[in-house]
């Protein structure tokens, strides 16, 4: 089991079991739902960037799974075509894109996004992007460099820690402050450089301050070199449904100059995109 996992189960120990919920609000019976399907994807989710190639036991481990489990689920997708094997080691194969791509030619939200984000970039001469909240992390969207390529971060799929990340922060400012408290108590604040703000209180303090001024400001602290700008996207009803950043390099604009510069057209897409949303 991985320590976030673990972590997450004593925070659940740690609070009151809720009042009884009515039918409608329960979610689905454990009858309806496919225990087998659930496993599977979670045998797919073990693999990430730090390990690519895996075992048999590191994937029990990692999932939770028993290893006659997790052995099964491994020769299942190896079967499928979505792993591969070269002896004892597993490995995704590019199948797995099949997934990620149904989502992106399918869903709504990155459609509208994009155009927006082609005409911020290339307006600006920066890269943008735009991205959810998922768990830890925040999950890109979508994202377009306007020739300039300011980290490997900034494309579709790629993954970032939600704590140091400007579309995080400001993801997590739209969260009621209780939640806010709890996420950041699951976490495992890792320093990605040294800028990167780790001290619990200190994150606290700069999502409530997202929170005030409807944007965030990230100097450096998910890539030395990187500086960002972000601001929500909401729908309609004003539920924030993702974020939207322009990162630009360190050595080419300050801070001052990346809030001066960037933020007005960015709060101007910010209300084009609400009346689409």
């Amino acid at each position: 089991m991985s320590a976030a996992r673990a972590l997450d189960d004593l925070a659940a120990l740690a609070v009151p079991a809720p009042a009884p919920a009515s039918p409608a609000e329960s979610g689905p019976l454990k009858r309806d739902l496919v225990a087998g399907l659930e496993k599977g994807l979670a045998v797919i989710e073990a693999f990430d960037q730090e390990r690519p190639r895996l075992t048999i036991s590191e994937v029990a481990a990692r999932t939770g799974l028993t290893r006659a489990a997790a052995r099964r689920y491994l020769l299942t997708l190896t079967h499928l075509g979505f792993v591969s094997q070269d002896r004892k080691m597993f490995a995704l194969t590019p199948k797995v894109l099949r997934l990620g791509q149904s989502y992106m030619h399918s869903a709504r939200l990155p459609r509208i996004v994009e155009p927006e984000l082609h005409k911020l970039a290339y307006a600006l001469k920066e890269a943008s992007s735009a991205g959810v909240l998922d768990g830890n992390d925040v999950i890109c969207i979508a994202a377009t460099s306007a020739g300039r390529v300011v980290s490997p971060t900034l494309q579709p799929g790629t993954r970032v820690p939600a704590h140091c990340s400007g579309n995080g922060r400001v993801l997590l400012s739209a969260m009621p402050q209780a939640e806010v408290d709890a996420w950041i108590a699951r976490q495992e604040l890792a320093a990605l450089t040294p800028h990167t703000i780790v001290h619990p209180e200190r994150l606290r303090i700069e999502i409530a301050r997202a929170r005030s001024l409807g944007y965030a400001c990230i100097d450096q602290e998910l890539e030395l070199g990187l500086r960002t700008v972000a601001v929500p996207l909401k729908n309609y009803r004003g539920d924030v449904v993702a974020a939207m950043n322009i990162s630009v390099h360190a050595s080419r604009m300050s801070m001052d100059q990346l809030v001066e510069h960037c933020l007005p057209p960015l709060l101007q897409a910010q209300a084009h995109l609400r009346m689409l949303l």
